[in-house]
């Protein structure tokens, strides 16, 4: 233990009453207490937060988060404290980091559209879609004050380093900065909203024409703002603001936050980076690879950095934009880059690692999962598929669905997305009553103001891509009026779960004049679209039409029967669409090789469609289970058999398309023999397994021996009895069962030499070779001892016999034979029938090697 400020008991109880879980108690001081360099990476896989210091670059906290397993968290952060936003349950939780306990939560809109924002003891939630900032208490998460209210569909919402709040407005072309209310001196109880101080918003700027689509990148002090349908970086410092204009053929991105005095600006469609400096300057340089998956370049330390998330590589560009260094991750999937304490933190959040960038530049990798004592790492991400023929890059098509409506003295014009034919659409452009107005990419619904009531006009609408301008097309003609109808009182929506969104409004006052239809406009974070048109008092927005798991709200438009269209309605609720889960991809259902009648089945998760997955549906073979995690092993299937498999994902609309695989369980082996082979005491017999998909061991096996086990290819079996025909089996093993073999074979007949010497000179025993009938050469017994009475007859020397088996016996001493050969061993031979000579009087062929031969 370094430190002890706090005891692992403590540490422990704090995490029971929070329902947290901390791996790697061993360090408790370091759960809680924060250090400086020092950052929280998201780890979406195991559902918890690591704490990396920066210096050592290794993980000493990790906390478990429950019911947040492979979901997108958003995680602002300051030395004492710690926010958490679910993307897929709008869940908003306060992590204070001395105790490490959640002193609150509270509900948002999940989905994108809702940003959380931390500066020092200020925390703010930014509702792009309903225009709304609203300051919280960070310890018990309740309003501070009144919000601050800006039109719907705002971006931005990140601090600078003077700790003001900076939000665009591309309805209006501006942006502004709030400060924030000071905090009581005890957290902020369930008082009316109203009561104290409130935020304030403390200066606007004009940036850009209304409708531009605006990026907001954050400053050390003030904001940088990237006009994407103009190709202009407007700065925005001091009370001043500096426009600087980019050649930029593709819409480009900021990261939330700059340090240092530079701005990079990175075009992904164009894998391009434009460096503006604080005079003005703009500098360019090319990211190496393809693809347009590129995250917006960060700068650090006189270096630029630029994520592929394509590949899941780093590159690092010096100040001339120089690449000097690759940082290769080990998966693909999101990257986030953030400066914090002094050093660059590159976080995957669906994977294992993360890297540590000092100022130094020096690159270490972190394993978030240091000490996991639940397991292995997950399984490894598939290989990407092969990248998608690049289509054909021309200019866009003309928009679809070119509309107007007249109101007082102007218009309102709408259209539906035009084909972007392979580049991406950067602006589209409106012309009509002597007026040429440019609105981003995502605002495609428009006023054109001061008209002359009573004269009929027409507006065309032409998209423009790196390639140029498409054709135009050209709206209905109306006639501004000066009688409009009133718009509708209150506009309400309702996701529902087949993807569709019904939106619902009460008639419209039509003045004196017949409602024909109504329009409705969808607005979500820093864009604005058409919805549809209706003639009743409700719109059903097709399944798909708008993108799950995102928010908006929308606002409605009384056209009467001349043409004219009343001022927009009040703004909606917020809804998030959503629709049953996709697919899940990458299903593969594989043997299990050690457990008979299972299969094993794995996936990648489904797309969520809007709602998070809650469970998965397995089908194995018509046996069905439910299960969390994206694998399952289902058992009881029978052995050998073929099944199909179906998974479904399962959210709050229901289930999802089935994907589909098959498998095989675990099969008895079986045994082909394909030969054999046989010395006089050993036989192999060689043989192929077919091991049914499991994980088979082979024996060896014939009557009256031990069983021999070996390789699944061939075994040998020692000791037998030579000359002698065995039937040997072989028996496979596995899971299931056994499968079993035979094969005939005979073992070679062993042969000796009967041998026989004199002795020396004036030894009388020397009849050895005399021809003394009957009486020459080497005696043969009945029985294992020299007894005249029990001999079987005289071998001559030189004589073959045919060996079976040894036999211990009287001692024979030959040294008058075979250079003093002695033993107590007789060999039985075929001689006059099956007898026995001793060992000393016989020289075994092939080493004379009394273990060859097996005992009688």
């Amino acid at each position: 233990m370094r430190g002890g400020v706090v005891t692992i008991a403590t540490v422990a109880a704090l995490l029971a009453a929070m329902g947290l879980t901390v791996h790697g108690l061993g360090a408790a001081d370091n759960a809680v207490a924060s250090h400086d360099a020092s950052s929280w990476l998201w780890s979406a896989a195991r559902s918890e937060l690591a704490r990396v210091n920066g210096i050592t670059a290794r993980v000493d906290t990790r906390v478990g988060v429950p019911g947040a397993r492979r979901h997108p968290v958003q995680v602002a952060q300051t030395d004492r404290l710690l926010v958490l936003r679910d993307l897929n349950t709008g869940q908003v939780s306060s992590l204070d980091l001395a105790t490490l306990q959640i002193t609150a939560t509270t509900r948002t809109t999940p989905g994108l559209g809702v940003n959380v924002a931390l500066h020092e003891d200020a925390a703010f939630v930014v509702d792009a879609v309903q225009g709304v900032v609203r300051q919280l208490d960070p310890r018990s998460l309740t309003p501070i004050g009144e919000p601050v209210r800006y039109p719907p569909g705002i971006t931005g919402g990140s601090f600078d380093g003077e700790g003001r709040l900076w939000i665009a407005v591309p309805s209006e072309g501006t942006v502004s900065a709030v400060t924030a209310a000071p905090l009581p001196s005890a957290p902020a109880s369930a008082a009316p909203a109203g009561a104290g101080l409130s935020p304030k918003k403390v200066e606007t700027y004009d940036v850009a024409d209304a409708s531009h689509e605006l990026v907001l990148s954050t400053l050390d002090d003030g904001v940088a703002v990237l006009d994407r349908t103009a190709g202009t970086l407007v700065r925005v410092q001091g009370g001043k603001v500096h426009k600087t204009p980019l050649t930029m053929a593709a819409p480009g991105a900021l990261p939330a936050r700059t340090s240092g005095p530079d701005v990079p600006v990175t075009v992904p469609g164009e894998r391009r980076v434009h460096v503006v400096d604080s005079g003005g300057a703009v500098r360019a340089f090319t990211v190496p690879g393809a693809g347009d998956q590129l995250s917006p370049a960060v700068a650090w330390a006189g270096r630029y950095y630029c994520a592929d998330e394509a590949s899941g590589t780093v590159y690092a560009f010096d100040s001339g934009g120089q690449l000097v260094d690759t940082i290769r991750g080990r998966g693909t999937g999101p990257l986030e880059l953030e400066v914090r304490e002094n050093h660059l933190f590159i976080n995957a959040p669906d994977s294992a690692t993360a890297q540590v960038v000092d100022d130094k530049h020096q690159v270490r990798e972190v394993d978030k999962y240091a000490n996991d004592v639940l397991g292995g790492d997950p399984p490894p991400a598939p290989p990407p598929p092969p990248p998608p023929k690049k289509p054909e890059v021309g200019k866009p098509g003309a928009p679809r669905g070119v509309t107007a409506a007249a109101g007082n003295a102007e218009a309102r014009v709408s259209w539906r997305p035009a084909p972007a034919n392979g580049a991406e659409i950067v602006r589209y452009v409106v012309q009509g009553a002597g007026q040429r107005v440019q609105v981003g990419a995502n605002q495609r619904a428009v006023e054109i103001k001061g008209l002359t009531n009573g004269e009929t006009y027409r507006f065309s609408v032409h998209a423009v891509n790196a390639k140029g301008d498409g054709p135009a097309r050209t709206s209905n003609p109306v006639t501004p009026t000066a009688a409009v109808p009133d718009p509708p009182a209150g506009v309400t929506a309702k996701e529902r779960p087949d993807g569709t969104v019904l939106v619902k409004w009460p008639a419209a006052n039509g003045q004196g004049n017949t409602i024909a239809k109504y329009v409705v406009t969808a607005t979500s974070a820093g864009a604005n679209a058409p919805a549809g048109e209706s003639r009743r008092t409700e719109l059903v927005v097709p399944a798909g039409e708008l993108e799950y798991g995102t928010q908006y709200a929308f606002t409605v438009v009384a056209v009467n029967d001349r043409g004219a269209g009343s001022a927009a309605s009040p703004v909606s609720n917020t809804v998030v669409p959503y629709a049953p889960p996709e697919r899940p991809t990458d299903l593969r259902a594989t043997t299990v090789a050690d457990r008979p009648g299972a299969v094993a089945v794995q996936w990648s998760p489904a797309v969520a469609n809007g709602r998070p997955v809650t469970k998965y549906v397995v089908d194995v073979g018509g046996r069905s289970s439910e299960v969390t995690d994206t694998r399952a092993t289902v058992d009881g299937l029978g052995n050998g058999q073929n099944v199909t498999v179906k998974v479904r994902a399962v959210n709050e609309a229901g289930p999802g398309p089935e994907a589909t695989a098959t498998a095989r369980t675990v099969a008895e082996p079986r045994v082909t023999v394909t030969g054999s082979s046989a010395t006089a005491t050993s036989a192999t017999v060689t043989f192929t397994v077919d091991a049914g998909g499991g994980k088979a061991t082979c024996s060896l096996s014939t009557a009256g021996e031990p069983a021999k086990t070996g390789n699944c290819s061939s075994i040998t079996m020692t000791g037998l009895t030579p000359g002698t025909a065995y039937t040997f089996t072989v028996t496979a093993s596995n899971a299931a069962g056994k499968g079993t073999g035979s094969r005939a074979q005979a073992t070679d007949a062993l042969y000796g030499i009967a041998t026989c010497k004199n002795g020396p000179d004036g030894d009388q025993r020397t009849y050895c070779d005399r021809d003394v009938d009957g009486r020459n050469g080497n005696e043969v017994f009945k029985v294992t001892r020299q007894d005249n009475d029990q001999q079987a007859g005289w071998a001559k020397p030189g004589t073959r016999l045919k060996a079976y088996c040894k036999k211990s016996g009287e001692n024979v001493d030959s040294w008058i034979y075979n250079n003093q050969k002695q033993s107590t061993w007789w060999v039985r031979v075929d001689f006059k029938g099956k007898n026995y000579i001793p060992w000393a009087w016989l020289n075994l062929e092939g080493g004379d090697n009394i273990k060859d031969l097996p005992t009688c």
